[in-house]
């Protein structure tokens, strides 16, 4: 199935019945009054997160969605049934942005997430409602008013612990085939992976997490080069970085250069994604003879001035590509137990000391 990540959809709401005119007509009653009943409200629009769904890909084929209207007030005081509310499923991790305003309406991140993205609208008033001691027989109702209607934006952005990033043919999806049952394209020619993919590391017992593989970045993505930058999105709500390449291209580039490329369309992108926690994964090793490679990732490393952690493995081998794994356990097991520390500490209520100063 082809990927999806975005879509632009038109929604809407139901409008108010509209209010009644009716007067009270029985036998020996021959005033009996205004009994018009309210118009029933219009059914409201709600997009729900459903973890079933991977993409958006069903919205290619339906794009406009409407709620029911409400119905009209009748006599004998009858109110209007109000419309049903309609309900749209999209997957988790989807960002909803109104077009007209460019402005960010909900994000959808837990399974059965329910977000209002069009208000029906309210039913009118009956003529019961306009009766007074000067006006005994009110002709006068009020219509309903009508239901929201908006063009919204659909973004998916996947919801991973870590995200791959790196230049075409470093690895990424090779790497991701060895340590999840994950299985992307792998090919032997740049920008095989045309969408992102999902795998699960399990390393035992509840110890897992999410990886992404992302399509390879090149310099210029930022202006539209190669695939452009359209999938960093989804990397956006990852927690670590592994920073893929290949330690020894076989067109003769520099690894470092590579490094410090992507590096510079991650800041035209997000600057906050180069302060979040990036390691280095130095992959194809098994092409260097084994006396030579750790001499090549220490000049690689040095020549970066590269700080955080670092790794050489062999991802279409699968060397040391579980133990990069387990790191990763280990530091999304403490980032998350530092995380529920700095909650627990949050500044609750003022307690006050025995001489009833604050604390």
């Amino acid at each position: 199935m082809k990927f999806v990540d975005e879509a632009i959809i038109n929604v809407k709401a139901g409008d108010g019945g509209n209010g009644c005119i009716s007067f009270r007509r029985e036998k020996f009653i021959p005033f009996g009054g205004p009994d018009g009943g309210d118009g029933g409200s219009g059914g409201s629009v709600w997009l729900v997160a459903d973890e079933g769904l991977n993409t958006l890909i069903d919205f290619r084929h339906q794009r406009s969605f409407k709620a029911e209207r409400g119905q009209n007030g009748m006599g004998s005081q009858m109110y209007g049934k109000g419309g049903e509310d309609t309900y749209i499923r999209v997957p988790v991790g989807t960002v909803v942005i109104n077009v007209d305003t460019d402005e960010t309406i909900g994000d959808l991140t837990q399974h059965g997430q329910r977000l209002l993205v069009a208000q029906g609208g309210k039913g009118g008033l009956g003529n019961i409602h306009f009766k007074s001691s000067v006006n005994r027989a009110p002709r006068k109702s009020t219509p309903g008013t009508p239901g929201d209607l908006r063009e919204l934006k659909l973004e998916l952005k996947l919801l991973a612990d870590v995200g791959l990033l790196g230049f075409p043919n470093a690895g990424k999806s090779t790497f991701i085939r060895a340590v999840s049952a994950a299985t992307p394209r792998v090919a032997d020619y740049p920008f095989t992976t045309l969408h992102p993919n999902l795998g699960v590391v399990s390393l035992g017992t509840d110890q897992s997490f999410v990886i992404a593989d992302i399509p390879g970045l090149i310099e210029g993505a930022a202006d539209g080069a190669g695939l452009g930058i359209q999938f960093l999105r989804h990397v956006s709500r990852t927690r670590l970085l592994l920073h893929v390449v290949d330690i020894a291209p076989i067109d003769g580039s520099d690894p470092v250069e590579q490094v410090q490329a992507i590096e510079q369309e991650l800041e035209k992108f997000d600057p906050e994604l180069l302060q979040r926690p990036r390691w280095l994964v130095m992959n194809k090793a098994d092409v260097l003879p084994e006396d030579e490679r750790q001499a090549v990732a220490a000049d690689v490393v040095a020549r970066l001035g590269w700080k955080e952690p670092w790794f050489l493995v062999s991802a279409i081998a699968r060397e040391n590509t579980m133990p990069v794994c387990q790191q990763v356990w280990h530091f999304l097991t403490e980032q998350q137990m530092a995380q529920e520390e700095r909650t627990d500490m949050l500044p609750g209520d003022v307690r006050l000391r025995g001489d009833g100063v604050a604390e």
